[in-house]
C-alpha cells in the first residue's frame, strides 16, 4: 500500500465522516432517522451528484485504488453493526401476543416475496444477465421486497412513545419476527447464488442449520458464565471484550467458509448473547459510537460509490423503478394489514403497523451490497432499490404521523393510564435533573398545596406534574432501543419519586411524574402543557449553552411557543419562601405573578406579602380590577400579612433590587419596567434576573382569559364580606 494511496484513503474518511454528519443532523431536523441522511450524504459523493457535477476531482479523491480498502473497512463495520442488531433482539420481544405477531410478520413476508418474484419475470430479461440464474435473482429481488429495518423501527416507536402502546408492542414483536425470517430467507438466496441451484445447495443449509445449533446450545450455554461474571464483577473488561470480539470475528469467518455470508455469524452471536442488563448496555456502549460514527458512514459513501441514479436515463427505466417501488409499499402494506385485521387488529392500528412494517433503512442496504457483491442484481437494479429503500423509510415517520397523530397517542397513553380526578389548577415543572432542581419543586407544591394539610376526605384542587423529558441524541444507539428507553424512563421515575419522599405525606398527593421520550424537550413541553391544558408551566432558570441570555435556549423556546402561563424560577438557595414581594406596575404579566403570590400566601400561614407598587411621574400605580375583588373578599387573618406601599422611582429596577434583600422570594412580571420585556425570537433581557438579591420568578401571561383569581384562589371557608381595597397599606 502505497503512501498517496493511505493519504487518499485517510482524506476519505475525513470526507465522508464530516458530510455523513452534517446531512444526517440536517435530516434529523425535519424529523427523520439520522440513517438516511448518511445514506444520502453517501450518494452525494458518488457518481450521482460529485461524480457528476466534478468529475475529475471525483475521479481524484475516489480512484480505483482505494475503492478495495474502504470495502474492507465497510465490511468491518457491517460485522459488527450486525452484532449490534443481534444484541437488541431481546427475546422478550417474541413474548408478546406471539400468535398475531407470527402470522403477521410471516404475511408481510410472503406477500411481497410473492410479488418481488412476479415481478422478477418482468425485470430479469430487462436488468440481468445470463450469467445469474432466474432462481437466485427471484429469490434475492423477493428478500429485499420482505426486509422491515428493526434498528430504525425500534427508534420511530421509542420517539412516539409508543413502546407500551399495543401497536408498539405488536410492532416490535412483528418486527423480531420478521428479522429473524428474512435473514433466513436471505442465507438460502446466497447459497443459492454461490451454488447455482437449489440442489446444490443443500450441503450449505445443512451446514448453517448445524451450526446455528451450536451457536444457540453450546455457546449459548458457556456465554451465560461471562453474565455470571460480570456479576461478580460488576464492569466489561478489556481482556473480556477482546475476547468477545474475536468472538464476532471468528463467528463471522465460520458463516463465509460454511457459504452463506459473515454478516450472519455476526448477528447469531449478538442474538445468543445473554440480555443481561448491565453486560449489554455496557457492550453495546464500548462497541457502537466507533462503529457508528466511524464505520458505518463509510459503508454509506462505499454504497454511494456503487448507486448511479444517471442509469436510469430514460422514461422506461423511471417507470420500472416506480414499479419496483410499488411492489415493495404495497406488498410490505397490504400484507401487515390483511393479516393484521385478520387478528381482530383494529383498522388505523393496522393501518399504521403496515406503515411501520416498510422501514426498511439500512437493513435494505445491507442486503442490497450482498447481492451486488455476488453479481446477482446489476448496478442498475442496485440503484432502483436503494431509491426504494430511501422512499419506504422516509415516508415512514410523516404517514405514522398522519394516521396515528401523536395528540391521539398521548391522549390514549393518558386515558389508559391515569383515572384520577382531574385537578382544577395544573401546574407543569420541566426538569432536566430532579437531583439538582429541588427548588423548583418545591415551589410547585407551595403554589398548589402550601404546607399545612387540606381536608382529607376531599381531593387535591391543585395537581403538580413533574415533567421529565429524555431527549435521545443519536440515532442506532443501544439507548435509543425501546428497552433502554424504558429503562431510562424507569431510573428517571425513581428519582423524581425520592425527591417526592422528601415532602409531606399531604403534599406527595399532588405531585404525578411524566417521564416521556422526546426529540425537541421545548416543543413537546408545549404541546404537553396545551393537550393537558396546563394552567402554568413552571421552569428553571439556566444559562444555555453559547449565549449569554440566561432566559434564552429551551426556556426561551417555551416562553415564546407555549400557549398558556409561564414561569421561570431563578433559585438563590434560600430555601423559604416566608417573604414575597411583588413588584406591581398594572399589567396581565404582573397580574399572574400576584396571583401566583396570593396563592403562596393562602397556603402557607407563616408567609408575608409586599405588593410595592411603583410609580413614576408623580402618578399613582392602582391594582386591577380582578385583583381588588379578590383580595376585598380575603379572610381578615390573610389581609393582615400583605403590605401594599407605594414608592416613586425613575429607575424601577434599582428600586426592585433594593427592596428584594428583605425578601425570600420577589416575584416579577415579564415587564419592560423591570428589564424582562419580552423581545423578538423569545429572547429577554434578564437585568434583574443578574442584580435580584432574593430568588426571583418571572411571570408570564399567555392570554388574560386564563386569570384563575376568581374561581381558585380564595379558600373554601373564606370569609367573603367586601371590605375597603386599601389593606395595610
Amino acid at each position: 500500500m502505497k503512501l498517496e494511496t493511505i493519504v487518499l484513503v485517510l482524506i476519505n474518511i475525513l470526507i465522508v465522516i464530516g458530510l455523513s454528519r452534517l446531512v444526517g443532523l440536517g435530516f434529523r431536523r425535519i424529523k427523520q432517522p439520522l440513517v438516511i441522511g448518511e445514506i444520502v450524504a453517501g450518494i452525494m459523493l458518488g457518481p450521482s451528484l460529485f461524480g457528476w457535477l466534478a468529475p475529475d476531482l471525483a475521479a481524484a479523491l475516489f480512484p480505483p485504488t482505494v475503492i478495495p480498502y474502504l470495502e474492507i473497512l465497510s465490511q468491518i463495520g457491517l460485522i459488527f453493526f450486525m452484532f449490534l442488531i443481534g444484541l437488541e433482539l431481546d427475546p422478550k420481544y417474541l413474548k408478546s401476543q406471539l400468535n398475531v405477531a407470527v402470522l403477521t410478520s410471516h404475511v408481510s413476508i410472503l406477500v411481497p416475496f410473492s410479488l418481488g418474484t412476479l415481478l422478477s419475470l418482468l425485470l430479469y430479461p430487462l436488468v440481468s444477465n445470463n450469467s445469474v440464474s432466474f432462481t437466485a435473482f427471484a429469490m434475492f429481488l423477493g428478500a429485499a421486497m420482505s426486509i422491515t429495518a428493526f434498528p430504525v423501527l425500534a427508534r420511530i416507536i421509542t420517539e412516539n412513545n409508543l413502546q407500551k402502546s399495543k401497536l408498539g408492542t405488536l410492532a416490535l414483536t412483528c418486527a423480531a419476527v420478521d428479522d429473524v425470517t428474512a435473514w433466513c430467507l436471505l442465507a438460502l438466496a446466497i447459497a443459492v447464488t454461490r451454488t447455482n441451484s437449489m440442489t446444490a445447495a443443500l450441503p450449505t443449509i445443512l451446514e448453517a442449520i448445524i451450526y446455528i445449533a451450536v451457536m444457540v446450545t453450546v455457546v449459548r450455554l458457556f456465554l451465560q458464565r461471562l453474565a455470571k461474571f460480570y456479576n461478580r464483577t460488576g464492569r466489561l473488561t478489556q481482556f473480556t471484550l477482546a475476547g468477545i470480539y474475536m468472538g464476532v470475528v471468528a463467528s463471522a469467518l465460520i458463516t463465509e467458509l460454511i457459504g452463506i455470508h459473515l454478516i450472519f455469524g455476526a448477528f447469531l452471536l449478538g442474538a445468543v448473547m445473554p440480555k443481561h442488563v448491565g453486560l449489554t448496555r455496557e457492550l453495546a456502549q464500548k462497541t457502537e459510537d466507533f462503529v457508528l460514527t466511524f464505520l458505518l458512514p463509510i459503508f454509506f459513501a462505499y454504497s454511494g460509490l456503487r448507486t448511479q441514479i444517471g442509469l436510469l436515463n430514460t422514461p422506461l427505466l423511471w417507470a420500472l423503478c416506480g414499479l419496483v417501488l410499488l411492489v415493495a409499499i404495497a406488498g410490505k402494506y397490504i400484507g401487515t394489514y390483511v393479516a393484521a385485521r385478520f387478528c381482530g387488529v383494529p383498522k388505523r392500528d393496522a393501518a399504521a403497523l403496515g406503515w411501520l412494517m416498510n422501514t426498511r433503512g439500512l437493513t435494505e442496504l445491507i442486503v442490497l451490497n450482498i447481492g451486488l457483491s455476488l453479481n446477482v442484481i446489476s448496478p442498475l437494479l442496485f440503484t432502483m432499490l436503494v431509491i426504494m429503500a430511501l422512499v419506504t423509510t422516509f415516508m415512514t415517520s410523516p404517514l405514522l404521523e398522519w394516521l396515528y397523530p401523536k395528540q391521539q397517542i398521548r391522549a390514549d397513553v393518558a386515558a389508559s393510564t391515569s383515572d384520577e380526578p382531574r385537578p382544577d389548577y395544573r401546574i407543569l415543572v420541566p426538569i432536566a435533573n430532579p437531583n439538582t432542581q429541588k427548588g423548583l419543586i418545591r415551589l410547585a407544591v407551595a403554589i398548589a398545596a402550601g404546607s399545612k394539610p387540606h381536608s382529607p376526605t376531599a381531593p387535591p384542587s391543585a395537581g403538580v406534574y413533574p415533567l421529565s423529558l429524555i431527549q435521545l441524541e443519536e440515532d442506532y444507539a443501544y439507548e435509543s432501543t425501546p428497552a433502554e428507553a424504558d429503562r431510562l424512563i424507569v431510573e428517571r421515575r425513581q428519582e423524581i419519586e425520592q425527591l417526592m419522599a422528601q415532602l409531606e405525606p399531604f403534599q406527595a398527593l399532588f405531585v404525578h411524574p411524566i417521564v416521556r421520550i422526546a426529540r425537541d424537550v421545548a416543543q413537546e413541553t408545549a404541546v404537553l402543557a396545551e393537550r393537558d391544558r396546563s394552567d402554568l408551566i413552571l421552569l428553571g432558570w439556566h444559562r444555555p449553552a453559547f449565549s449569554k441570555n440566561r432566559l434564552g435556549g429551551r426556556v426561551g423556546q417555551i416562553l415564546s411557543t407555549a400557549r398558556t402561563d409561564v414561569a421561570v424560577f431563578v433559585d438563590r438557595q434560600h430555601g423559604k419562601l416566608e417573604n414575597l414581594l411583588v413588584p406591581y406596575i398594572p399589567n396581565s404579566h404582573n397580574d399572574l405573578g400576584l396571583e401566583i403570590a396570593l396563592r403562596l400566601l393562602i397556603n402557607s400561614p407563616a408567609a408575608h406579602l409586599t405588593i410595592l407598587r411603583i410609580a413614576q411621574a408623580d402618578q399613582s400605580t392602582h391594582l386591577s380590577y380582578e385583583l381588588r375583588t379578590v383580595m376585598d373578599q380575603l379572610p381578615e387573618p390573610i389581609r393582615q400579612r400583605i403590605l401594599i406601599p407605594q414608592v416613586e422611582a425613575e429607575n424601577p429596577i434599582e428600586a426592585v433590587v433594593t427592596a428584594s434583600g428583605r425578601a425570600d422570594l420577589t416575584i416579577a412580571g415579564a415587564s419592560r419596567e423591570w428589564g424582562l420585556e419580552r423581545q423578538t425570537l423569545g429572547i429577554y433581557a434578564d437585568e434583574l434576573a443578574v442584580q435580584c438579591k432574593s430568588s426571583l420568578l418571572i411571570t408570564r401571561r399567555y392570554s388574560r382569559a386564563t386569570t384563575h383569581l376568581a374561581s381558585v384562589l380564595l379558600p373554601a371557608d373564606a370569609d367573603t364580606t367586601p371590605v375597603s381595597p386599601e389593606v395595610n397599606g
